[in-house]
């Protein structure tokens, strides 16, 4: 299972799931902090979630 962060442009900012997962409810918390741990600015990112073939994409708004 993968959970990640990513700028518009597809980058990865932030990788905050990236192991296997035993079935069932998950929930992580963002903290806006990228990969070296550094705060990111307010605006629009992307996160997309991968479980097998399954992968999902959905926009969100980081507000400060």
């Amino acid at each position: 299972m993968g959970f990640f962060v990513c700028g518009m442009m597809g980058r990865i900012i932030k990788t905050m799931v990236n192991t296997e997962q035993t079935a069932g409810y998950k929930s992580v918390q963002w903290n806006a902090t990228n990969n070296q741990g550094k705060l990111v600015s307010a605006g629009v990112y992307l996160y997309q979630i991968q479980a097998g073939e399954f992968v999902q994409t959905r926009k969100m708004v980081l507000l400060k």
